[in-house]
């Protein structure tokens, strides 16, 4: 019994010992994984910040050159702050430009390129995605290819269309081509392919068609969409040169970035009220975008992965 009694009072030990270092080696792995896990969020840290940084470098260089006087940029010497902040640059450019009308003719340009573009990329993925039709895959693919096309490669058969029609030196010599995107078109059918279809059927059950379907049932689910392509479409429309340098002839019709090509082409530009004008361009984009960002996050999540 002695000796029954002291094995089992040995092995119990052994038992308690083996619990002990199990215990203590959960705890180490536990505290290798949470410095693992703490290193890994500094190196992540520092690399978003670090490419946060060369990402708005530019723009901080924009805000530093428009706000600095007068050919202070030409000075000896590399300068990360104005030495006086001054307004003088956009005084000189809204004085000598007019720049409030390149302003609203970008911004009707911008609103209207982006209404159209919105409602016929939401139409055509709807159908794509939804209605059923015979050739309906040769037609998306078709056209997904034009997305291959070169801007620059239509540009002269865009412009016999316009001149046919007889809008070129007008608006909607702007608006009209850009009315439709194949990326927004493939961006709303995947949205649109990732909704239930038990929503879609109860809908049906219920007696509405697919137009009464589009507007009551799928669009209050496609807010992130929405905003997707709003933002896209109207950042695009808002920077574009090449077309609304060939679509409009009176320089009363000119957007920001034909005005800023105009500033920069004079015989002595200066930079300060070059920048000051890119600014002006700039920040309504950057405004809008961090208004819109959940959205714009959420919509490429939700559709662009599936």
């Amino acid at each position: 019994m002695t000796q029954t009694t002291a094995l089992l009072e040995i092995s119990e030990a052994e038992l308690l010992g083996d619990r002990k270092a199990a215990r203590l080696q959960r705890r180490r792995e536990r505290k290798g994984s949470t410095i693992g896990a703490r290193r890994g969020i500094v190196w992540r840290t520092a690399i978003a910040t670090l490419v946060s940084i060369i990402v708005l470098f530019p723009l901080y260089w924009m805000v530093v050159v428009a706000f600095s006087p007068r050919g202070e940029v030409f000075e000896p010497g590399l300068r990360f702050w104005p030495s006086t902040w001054t307004l003088e640059n956009f005084a000189k450019v809204f004085d000598q430009y007019p720049v409030a009308t390149w302003f609203g003719n970008s911004l009707v340009i911008g609103v209207f390129v982006t209404a159209f573009t919105v409602v016929v990329n939401l139409l055509a993925g709807y159908a794509f995605a939804r209605l059923k039709f015979r050739g309906s895959n040769v037609v998306f693919l078709l056209a997904l290819a034009t997305m291959m096309i070169p801007v620059q490669a239509i540009m002269v058969a865009q412009f016999k269309l316009v001149s046919g029609l007889g809008i070129y030196g007008t608006y909607w010599g702007v608006i009209l081509p850009g009315a439709a995107a194949a990326f927004g078109i493939f961006l709303a059918r995947q949205f649109f392919i990732g909704i239930p279809d038990e929503i879609i059927e109860a809908a049906k059950i219920d007696g509405a068609g697919h137009l009464r379907i589009f507007i009551q049932v799928v669009l209050p689910l496609c807010k992130p969409l929405i905003a997707v392509l709003t933002l896209l479409t109207l950042m695009g429309s808002w920077n574009d040169f090449a077309w609304p340098l060939i679509a409009l002839k009176d320089n009363d019709l000119f957007t920001l970035p034909i005005g800023l090509l105009y500033l920069k082409g004079q015989t002595s530009p200066d930079y300060n009220s070059i920048m000051a004008l890119a600014l002006i361009s700039v920040l309504p984009m950057v405004l809008l975008f961090l208004f819109f960002q959940r959205y714009f996050v959420q919509g490429f999540a939700r559709a662009g992965i599936k």
